[in-house]
């Protein structure tokens, strides 16, 4: 959006930021209206192109405004021949799994957001989460259809996830090797995450111990608009309660959007005494930033 006003001279950007110009300008309603029908128009024309039984070519060359569109003799709907959809059961069993064995980086943030007067800069490097990982890409032909419909059509997550978590945090190996469990809380879904956290623990060995409390409830970090909503939904929103261990830690949570609810989450166990702290997610949003 602020490139697009750019350059219809609306705002510059100096350094960093971005401010207006005293150039007039208004919102041109009718060229977006204009655009928008243009664009719903080709979309219904590509569906068209899908299921149409005529030539496809020659339904290509009047999208073009071809006057001389003509049958090719050579698509399918030409010459009736149909390719088949029909996969090898062995080779989708064989893609499924690459799938489940490739692994997502979760990068830690390391700086604040610009523009929030709460805080400002570098994030503090021994304050800093490590590097994470993510189980999978939300929705994906691997792990994400799973974590999908457990999230929202289950009571909880398979032991299927837990064992596939176990394995990817074992051929991830992080070092030094976190010796406790813990996990983030969630207004959404109170007992999914908990439940999960607790049953990874118990495979890995490991204690959980439970001292992250939510302060206040927050939405969705989906439903934010940018980065500096997202950390003001997360900010404060958390704290850490009880004793920590000075080790390093496994900080859990199901789905990574924005990296900010495990960024605040993180810097507040370390605050509180904690060793170096990994995130563990199961899926992480096609929206991450």
């Amino acid at each position: 959006m602020l490139k697009v006003l750019e350059v219809e001279g609306a705002v510059e950007r100096i350094a960093s930021r971005w401010q207006r110009t005293l150039r007039p300008w208004r919102y041109d309603e009718e060229r977006v209206e204009r655009v928008t029908e243009l664009r719903r128009a080709e979309q219904a024309a590509m569906v068209e192109y899908v299921i149409t039984d005529e030539c496809r070519m020659a339904y290509l060359r009047r999208q073009l405004d071809d006057p001389a569109a003509e049958r090719c003799g050579r698509c399918d709907n030409c010459t009736g021949r149909r390719l088949s959809t029909d996969l090898d059961a062995a080779e989708v069993e064989a893609a499924v799994a690459y799938l489940r064995r490739s692994d997502v980086v979760v990068e830690p943030r390391r700086r604040w957001p610009v523009g929030v007067r709460e805080v400002s800069g570098t994030i503090d490097e021994a304050l800093r989460l490590q590097p994470g990982r993510a189980l999978s890409v939300y929705g994906d032909g691997g792990w994400g259809n799973v974590v999908r419909r457990s999230k929202y059509q289950g009571h909880r997550y398979p032991d299927e996830l837990v064992a596939a978590a176990a394995a990817l945090i074992t051929r991830w190996g992080p070092d030094p090797a976190p010796q406790w469990v813990t996990y983030v809380p969630s207004t959404s879904s109170a007992e999914l995450v908990p439940d999960f956290a607790a049953r990874l623990a118990r495979t890995m060995r490991l204690p959980l111990v439970d001292v992250v409390r939510r302060t206040r409830t927050g939405r969705p970090q989906k439903e934010m608009e940018n980065s500096a909503q997202q950390f003001r939904n997360v900010f404060g929103a958390f704290t850490v309660r009880g004793s920590v261990p000075a080790t390093p830690c496994l900080l859990v949570d199901d789905i990574v959007d924005s990296r900010w609810t495990l960024t605040v989450v993180g810097v507040a166990l370390r605050e509180a005494g904690s060793g170096p702290v990994y995130p563990f997610v199961l899926a992480q949003a096609l929206s991450s930033s």
